[in-house]
């Protein structure tokens, strides 16, 4: 049987709602008494009711944790930092998988069912508004991973992928390629859009260098093998920047499986630097995003508006670098 709040109250020899105000964050409580109270609690093993709390504080500490991409297996790594850095605050994460979910308002109302005290939006393919519906419904949000804006309505932490693009398009052009391609993620992700004219404004500088697009139907392995499969079949660029990681992977096999050289036949260039991406057998050249930062940053933004709920939207960016592998053929 569970250790009740009375059993506590009485080996303390204090009341129970002086014990109840220990576990109460906030509730006022003396040295003495708190050392008293925590001293039975240690000595019979109790540990205080987290809903209970909830009804005493009105706080459930609940925090949702939202994505619409759980086939991509960054999102093995950020949910893993996610959920252990929230832990770490004593926050508690309420996984969501939104896949094919396209209505914000579903969403609102189904949280709201879960009493969430916050909402992280960890997805770069969902529109702002998806993230602005929880802003407009009361609760307080974070957008992981989201759309840069000089002028945010929520919080958004992440890259600016137009300036992601504008790198890719540097590093094609620092190797001497002559056709380079863009193989985005899903056109309509905002993620797709915004690297996409960022690679091209940067080429428009470069006239004699050729460029060419397509997209894949999801950031995933089997969208990417598709796409280059397609891609190969016609004339294909000399290299390409690939949507993501996993997405390139996929352009990868579709490459080496057609009995084609990566570099020296068709070079690729990924984003993000997930963990599979240094594999000995892949050796991805790839733009590194900083997905610990961008995960630390969003929960620390998170504790500070449950706090401070009128908390003035930000924009927290970070940079992204080249990590140097096997994929492209090296800078002269």
């Amino acid at each position: 049987m569970a250790v009740t709040l009375k059993e506590v109250a009485e080996r303390a020899g204090v009341s129970r709602s002086a014990v109840s105000r220990t576990f109460t964050d906030g509730a006022s409580v003396s040295e003495a008494m708190r050392r008293k109270v925590e001293k039975a609690a240690r000595e019979l093993g109790y540990s205080p009711n987290a809903l209970a709390s909830s009804l005493t504080t009105g706080r459930t500490k609940l925090i949702g944790l939202v994505s619409n991409n759980f086939h991509n297996p960054i999102f093995l790594e950020v949910f893993d930092l996610f959920t252990r850095g929230l832990q770490d605050r004593e926050l508690r994460p309420l996984l969501v998988n939104l896949s094919e979910e396209t209505d914000p308002e579903a969403s609102v109302r189904m949280l709201r069912q879960y009493s969430v005290d916050g909402v992280i939006v960890a997805s770069s393919t969902l529109p702002p508004g998806f993230a602005k519906a929880f802003r407009d419904a009361g609760v307080p949000v974070v957008h992981a991973f989201g759309r840069y804006s000089s002028a945010p309505e929520v919080h958004v932490v992440g890259i600016d992928n137009r300036e992601a693009g504008r790198l890719a398009a540097r590093t094609l052009v620092a190797r001497g390629y002559s056709h380079v391609g863009f193989m985005g993620g899903p056109e309509s992700a905002t993620s797709t859009q915004d690297r996409y004219t960022g690679f091209v404004s940067e080429l428009a500088a470069y006239p004699k260098i050729k460029v060419s697009y397509s997209f894949a139907g999801a950031y995933s392995f089997d969208a990417g093998r598709s796409e280059m499969l397609r891609l190969l079949k016609g004339q294909p660029a000399e290299a390409y920047f690939g949507g993501d990681d996993v997405l390139s992977i996929g352009a990868l096999s579709a490459i080496r499986d057609s009995g084609l050289d990566c570099p020296g036949d068709v070079g690729i260039l990924g984003l993000n630097d997930m963990e599979m991406a240094g594999w000995a057998n892949i050796d991805l050249t790839t733009i590194h995003q900083p997905i610990r930062q961008i995960v630390t940053s969003s929960i620390e933004l998170m504790a500070a508006t449950l706090e401070d709920r009128d908390r003035y939207p930000e924009a927290r960016i970070f940079s992204c670098t080249v990590v140097e592998r096997g994929t492209l053929r090296p800078a002269p």
